[in-house]
């Protein structure tokens, strides 16, 4: 792992779900999400709020708190149906395109599958993570 403040290489997707599918839990699995955030030029007011003052996003700087990041992956775990979890954060100054973050949930069914997605992305935006967008 790289020294915090740097950004990282991003994982092989592939890999992570040829991984989850080799585990002994991927014979209750019938499906798996992905989740893939990257940094945007529109600003988060803008699409979040509808706030347009013409400022486009040239970077954004990402940290997160690592044990919090663990204690919502547990809780996500602990979901009915779900029987994998994994997540990689980026940190760093990061620009436009570039990936703050892969989830990648395994479970029984859809609606569970759907749901802890949208738990733990959730969970880590709002409790995990600090992104402090740069504009020009």
């Amino acid at each position: 792992m790289t020294d915090k403040g740097t950004k990282k290489t991003p994982p092989s997707i592939d890999r992570w779900l040829k991984e989850a599918k080799s585990d002994l839990m991927a014979l209750q699995e019938g499906m798996f999400l992905v989740h893939n955030g990257v940094v945007r030029q529109t600003p988060k007011v803008k699409v979040r709020q509808g706030i347009d003052d013409g400022s486009i996003v040239k970077g954004m700087e990402f940290a997160y708190d690592e044990a919090k990041v663990d204690m919502a992956v547990a809780e996500t775990r602990k979901m009915e149906g779900i029987f994998h979890v994994r997540v990689w954060l980026n940190e760093g100054e990061l620009e436009p395109g570039d990936d703050i973050m892969y989830v990648l949930i395994g479970g029984d069914i859809r609606p569970h599958v759907i749901d802890a997605l949208q738990f733990l992305v959730e969970k880590i935006k709002n409790e995990c993570v600090t992104e402090i967008e740069r504009y020009r």
